[in-house]
């Protein structure tokens, strides 16, 4: 939507602009820093496992130099690492090549797929549990370009825009159309969906357009229902579609574990696990010797290590061939399938490296009282599908 003044939406009720003291030392923005258009495109192309579409990404920095970016999440849980760091790691990056972030706290959507039991007041809870993560891991929050917005209150202030665009995306596709975007809601096509879990995928649609986002930033299980939004302009005749940029997909712990999840604790390491949790967790995963592909612990090093440190640093006696630190995956992959690298060596580096990342979440949680209340409470739930 190069050419398209953005409209910008109005802050939620007790969502504040949140500050931190550091961000993390890869993935940190810097205003002062003037970046080139193809600087741009490829700090915002590294985000994504997938564009669509390359060409329309450099279009829209040649003539927009702040795009609106969303990306949304269900309050529904604890926070693992797949969606507290990465999303960290991301929101950063693209605050950093110009973006302005507008996240989207998608309560009522929780409601409507049933998490928490479809109890809103503790959804809410977990809402101001899951920004009091990013703040305390380093999302960069200081510069304005970061927005937290309640869907429940945004649609409710403008609900004569946003309800219509709703009905609308809704008459001009089929039931089975609809369905196909069910696994944006964590469900597949042939689940007994409820009327509301019909409902959720034609308000996902409508807001990005609510939002004037030229940017989709989220994960490859939400592409379905991004690629709707732009067959929904072809419908509507409107030249500028969203840009996709759709994330990896973080695999559980253990083999066979497509996605870490809040329900299965088996298949995830939460953002305020003690130290001991992560190095039990990380011991335990799948990690076969001699393979890369399929093995979530060079998967963690890929996708949350690299980017957060620039390096991943292996600390093994000389006996075992001295320490390494490994500047790119393909330095890394080359060593483990070779067997240069032994899997208890990797499982150990990667047991440090992200318990470095996770301790100040940790000691937010244990020094703050509010953030230590709210982590209670969110303990205390039922995580419910």
């Amino acid at each position: 939507m190069a050419t398209e003044a953005p409209e910008q939406a109005p802050q939620a009720d007790g969502v504040q602009s949140l500050s931190i003291s550091e961000a993390p030392p890869s993935s940190s923005s810097n205003p002062t820093i003037q970046m080139s258009l193809e600087e741009k495109y490829q700090i915002l192309r590294s985000v994504a496992e997938e564009c669509i579409q390359e060409d329309e990404l450099r279009n829209l920095l040649a003539h927009k130099s702040e795009p609106i970016a969303y990306d949304g999440f269900e309050p529904s849980g604890r926070m693992h690492i797949a969606q507290g760091v990465m999303k960290t790691i991301n929101v950063n990056k693209m605050t950093s090549a110009g973006c302005r972030v507008k996240i989207w706290i998608a309560d009522w959507f929780a409601m409507l797929n049933n998490k928490m039991g479809g109890d809103l007041k503790k959804i809410e809870t977990v809402g101001r549990y899951l920004i009091e993560i990013w703040r305390a891991a380093g999302m960069n929050l200081d510069n304005g370009k970061v927005e937290f917005l309640w869907s429940s209150k945004e649609i409710n202030s403008k609900a004569d825009e946003y309800w219509p665009r709703v009905m609308d995306i809704a008459q001009k596709n089929s039931l089975k159309r609809i369905i196909r975007c069910s696994q944006i809601m964590g469900r597949n096509e042939q689940d007994d969906l409820t009327a509301a879990q019909i409902l959720y995928p034609c308000m996902q649609c409508a807001d990005i357009f609510f939002l004037k986002a030229d940017i989709c930033q989220l994960g490859m299980d939400q592409r379905k229902v991004n690629v709707l939004a732009r067959e929904y302009c072809d419908d509507i005749k409107k030249k500028n579609k969203p840009i996709i940029l759709s994330h990896h997909m973080l695999p559980g712990l253990q083999q066979g574990q497509e996605k870490m999840s809040k329900s299965d604790v088996s298949s995830s390491i939460f953002m305020e696990d003690e130290e001991a949790e992560v190095n039990l967790k990380i011991k335990k995963a799948y990690c076969p010797p001699n393979v890369v592909e399929g093995n979530p612990c060079m998967e963690y090093v890929k996708y949350l290590i690299l980017p957060w440190f620039n390096e991943f640093i292996v600390e093994r006696s000389e006996k075992n061939g001295g320490n390494k630190s490994f500047k790119s995956f393909e330095e890394l992959a080359a060593d483990y399938e070779s067997g240069e690298l032994h899997p208890a060596d990797l499982k150990s580096a990667l047991s440090k490296a992200l318990n470095k990342i996770l301790e100040p979440v940790r000691s937010h949680f244990k020094n703050d009282k509010t953030a230590k209340q709210l982590l209670q409470s969110v303990k205390n739930y039922r995580v419910s599908r």
